[in-house]
């Protein structure tokens, strides 16, 4: 077994056992927003503060951004068109569909599968701020019509505790400054929870919507989520691939890591802006739902191909 396929079956044992804790009832599923808050609002910042600061900045410059970007586009492109043209959505519905065809999860699980399969926590850090300093505030403009200011919804993802520690940890690369080890080891130490943290608490996320039903009157059809599924699932991950391989000529773990990330599920942020806007809750739900389940055998057939 490579050792791509080992570190996800490590990541996968974990998240297993995040399940059973479900099933067993050690934990309630109501309790994944615990774990999910400690994570994004602890332990996860903590990891990317102590990784970014350190990091090789040729390695935040990488080319995985400028492949994830041409992926993103390319999805939220055919979504929309195909919704506004096809469905008749309204924009507010298509702006969440775009989001849940393309926005990936970067932090609950893009962290560990950027530093548990390749090595390297710094590899996700520009997609994520990409998704939060570019994609949100831009879809929150289309979503409040003019109810929030420009500048209001461009600060927004500074109150984002990811987005601070990753730009603090990006200020000390770019200047060279190391803190004190008597700084860093507790950073690191509230770094290290994050990961078995995010993944307890994703496995545990997964018996919680297997208990769901589909709340009454949402809106959204099942062709809208089939559609965001496909791209999301299947097409962002191949544009990904296409772009890297044969147009940014990528190889090795530039190659795996723009695949890897580009099939990410849709992150579960994307309810929470749905439900915000009373928009599209359904089809927001569902495409996370179904790409969280696919995710894994995707990013682990990947890894089992690209990293052997």
């Amino acid at each position: 077994m490579s050792g791509v396929v080992a570190a996800f079956a490590a990541l996968v044992s974990v998240a297993v056992l995040g399940y059973v804790i479900g099933v067993t009832g050690l934990l309630r599923a109501s309790d994944e927003l615990t774990l999910s808050r400690l994570a994004f609002f602890v332990a996860t910042p903590a990891l990317m503060f102590a990784t970014v600061s350190k990091a090789d900045l040729g390695a935040l410059l990488s080319p995985v951004l400028l492949t994830e970007v041409i992926a993103v586009a390319f999805t939220q492109l055919v979504f929309v068109l195909v919704a506004k043209l096809a469905f008749r959505r309204s924009t507010r519905q298509v702006t969440i569909g775009a989001l849940a065809s393309s926005y990936v999860n970067a932090g609950n699980l893009g962290v560990p599968i950027s530093l548990y399969v390749l090595g390297d926590a710094a590899l996700i850090a520009p997609i994520l701020l990409f998704q939060l300093l570019v994609l949100t505030p831009v879809s929150f403009l289309i979503l409040d019509k003019g109810a929030r200011s420009p500048r209001a919804a461009l600060l927004l993802p500074f109150r984002n505790p990811l987005t601070v520690a990753s730009l603090l940890g990006l200020a000390l690369a770019v200047s060279g400054v190391s803190l004190p080890v008597a700084v860093m080891r507790p950073i690191d130490l509230l770094g290290g929870a994050a990961v078995p943290v995010a993944l307890l608490a994703y496995g545990l996320s997964l018996y919680g919507s297997r208990r769901q039903a589909p709340a009454p009157g949402e809106d959204g059809v099942g062709k809208d989520i089939a559609l965001a599924v496909a791209l999301k699932a299947v097409a962002q991950p191949v544009v990904a691939y296409l772009t890297a391989r044969f147009a940014l000529h990528l190889d090795g773990t530039h190659l795996l890591a723009a695949t890897l990330f580009a099939a990410l599920p849709t992150a579960q942020n994307i309810y929470v802006y749905a439900v915000t806007y009373d928009t599209a809750r359904r089809l927001a739900r569902g495409t996370i739902l179904v790409t969280t389940g696919l995710s894994i055998p995707i990013m682990t057939a990947i890894g089992a191909v690209l990293g052997s």
